[in-house]
């Protein structure tokens, strides 16, 4: 094992009772971690699926062949927490539902936190309710230019775990950071980014106090010798850096920091969008990468999905798909990247009580003129909308993509611009923003096909 910290976490577990909670992504990363660190070892898995082990995927055929393992599965899984000394908690299990079910003494940790606490690497960590995960690929495609041994990890990439077996003090992990794996965590990267904070995820936490909380967390256990990259014109994380002990590296002129590494060539649509970049500058700068190598790691970035992608042209009407815009903010900045273009706007999905006030207002001030709103936020957003203005707007009310499209077909006008940005999360009626933005391309091509002249 290259990793020596990982021998003295075997010691302190090798008589403990171990159970995993939640067995998804993380979860699944976790159980092999364990079983390659405790090849003989009873290991527990607990999860509110009691079909997890109902598939033919490589993992449910480890799991029915190891004598050493226990399942508590079903709507009584989390009656089993008591009987464990350590529990390593999926991120989407919310800690209002299971803090009742602890008992004192017992060890509750994650993934990112056996990580931080074993890896021998330097950890750059990147979070703010949006931009967290363009700017974590930006560092990372930055880094490769100069750093071999660098690793996009977390929210976006890889689960961590088993990257620990051949970690040395020579990789360089760039890892995304959701609230979800900041909750609780008690150590903070090396190099922490922090971009901005906005009402989301209130459905999982008490309120916005604890999320706030949660997402300090990534600079509130830093020492003197850390940087902190922060956005000054977002008030919170404004207040939240002042506490920091890390070097302070703040951001406020944006296009400033862009101009002096020399770029020409942005790959990133939306103003908004210079906000990551220049945080992604400063990290290389951080490591001494020179201004040309900094350069190509912007120029020659490719955009992510569902974040503003343009998806193609149809009828000389260009349709962007943004699906990752749950909250009203980033659909804010989405109508003001295009503005007087975007004339049909697809809004709305699962409600989590954000206001919608604001949104109301940059859609009252825009040229937008045909709206689809997607249940239930989007009856909450039409009716903000309707008491700030008596302007007239063709409306669509629909659970179905296919329709959504269709109306968007037929109402946007040649030359202007048809834009799916939700302000608001995918579930009730898709999986995720994936779905919710594949079946967006989907019947886009689906009618491209009818009409063999248009290119997508």
């Amino acid at each position: 094992m290259k990793n020596k910290k990982l021998d003295l976490l075997k010691q302190n577990w090798q008589e403990a009772k171990i159970l995993i909670l939640g067995f998804a992504r993380e979860g699944q990363d976790s159980f092999k971690f364990l079983r390659r660190l405790f090849p003989d070892k009873i290991l527990a898995i607990a999860d509110q699926n009691d079909k997890i082990i109902s598939s033919n995927s490589r993992i449910t055929q480890k799991i029915i062949k190891d004598k050493n393992i226990k399942l508590h599965l079903g709507k009584n899984y989390l009656q089993s927490l008591k009987e464990y000394d350590i529990v390593i908690k999926s991120p989407g299990i919310p800690p209002k539902i299971i803090n009742s079910y602890f008992r004192n003494g017992q060890k509750i940790t994650s993934q990112t936190e056996i990580f931080f606490e074993n890896c021998p690497g330097i950890i750059i960590g990147i979070t703010g309710t949006k931009g967290k995960s363009t700017t974590s690929s930006l560092i990372y495609n930055i880094l490769k230019e100069g750093y071999k041994k660098a690793h996009l990890v977390g929210n976006i990439g890889k689960p961590v775990l088993n990257l620990l077996f051949s970690a040395t003090k020579n990789d360089i992990y760039v890892y995304e950071l959701s609230c979800h794996q900041l909750y609780n965590l008690k150590i903070s990267p090396h190099i922490a980014v922090f971009l901005n904070i906005y009402p989301e995820h209130l459905d999982y936490y008490k309120n916005f106090e604890e999320y706030i909380a949660a997402k300090a967390n990534i600079t509130l256990h830093q020492k003197e010798t850390d940087y902190l990259i922060y956005n000054t014109k977002n008030e919170i994380v404004n207040s939240i850096a002042k506490k920091s002990k890390a070097k302070k590296i703040p951001l406020y002129n944006y296009s400033q920091i862009i101009k002096k590494v020399g770029i020409n060539k942005n790959p990133l649509i939306g103003k908004f969008n210079q906000l990551n970049i220049a945080a992604a500058i400063k990290v290389g700068e951080i490591f001494g990468l020179k201004s040309n190598l900094i350069k190509k790691g912007v120029e020659t970035f490719k955009p992510l999905k569902h974040r503003l992608e343009f998806v193609g042209e149809f009828n000389k009407i260009k349709f962007f798909n943004d699906s990752l815009s749950t909250i009203p903010q980033s659909a804010i900045a989405a109508i003001e990247s295009f503005g007087k273009d975007v004339e049909t706007i697809i809004l709305g999905g699962f409600d989590r009580g954000i206001d919608f006030k604001e949104l109301a207002d940059a859609i009252n001030k825009s040229k937008i003129k045909n709206i689809v709103f997607f249940p239930p936020s989007g009856e909450r957003i039409w009716q903000e909308i309707k008491k700030k203005s008596s302007k007239r707007y063709k409306i669509l009310f629909t659970d179905d993509m296919k329709e959504a499209v269709i109306f968007a077909i037929e109402n946007t006008s040649p030359g202007k611009i048809c834009l799916l940005s939700n302000a608001s999360p995918s579930f009730g009626i898709f999986k995720d923003y994936k779905e919710r933005g594949n079946l967006f391309k989907y019947y886009l091509k689906k009618y491209q096909c009818k009409k063999s002249n248009q290119i997508f």
